[in-house]
């Protein structure tokens, strides 16, 4: 059996829970029909640099489905690139249906439930995953 720290799961209910609607730049309205890409350019929008001096990171993520596809995110000491397609040596990378990252970006699936029922599956750094919250509200 694969046991995982209670820290480890606490990390991710609190890095996926506080993906809501303001955080990501969907309005609550639009939950059942954004796309992927909708989410990742709300976080583009809702970036705060101040929040990522310091902070060097790269983050994949790996989407299934329809929507689905790569998407990337490069901080370097308080600048953001973003794109779509893959990135070398990223320091964590996310796994999910494309319904379920949008969903799970909504505010409308519990972080904690998609990680205990294998909807999200995180890889890598989780300190850095948890800075992810942290620079982008």
């Amino acid at each position: 059996m694969n046991a995982r720290p209670a820290h480890f799961c606490l990390a991710i209910v609190v890095i996926v829970a506080s993906m809501c609607p303001d955080a990501m730049g969907v309005a609550s309205s639009e939950a059942d029909s954004s796309t992927p890409q909708e989410v990742f350019d709300g976080m583009r929008e809702s970036f705060q640099a101040d929040k990522a001096k310091g902070v060097h990171a790269r983050y994949q993520w790996q989407l299934s489905g329809a929507h689905g596809g790569e998407w990337w995110i490069e901080v370097n000491d308080g600048k953001v690139k973003m794109g779509k397609g893959k990135i070398d040596n990223p320091g964590v990378t996310f796994l999910a249906s494309d319904q379920d990252w949008v969903t799970l970006s909504n505010g409308k699936l519990g972080g904690w439930w998609a990680f205990l029922t294998g909807r999200l599956k995180i890889r890598g750094d989780q300190k850095l995953a948890r800075k992810l919250d942290e620079m982008f509200r």
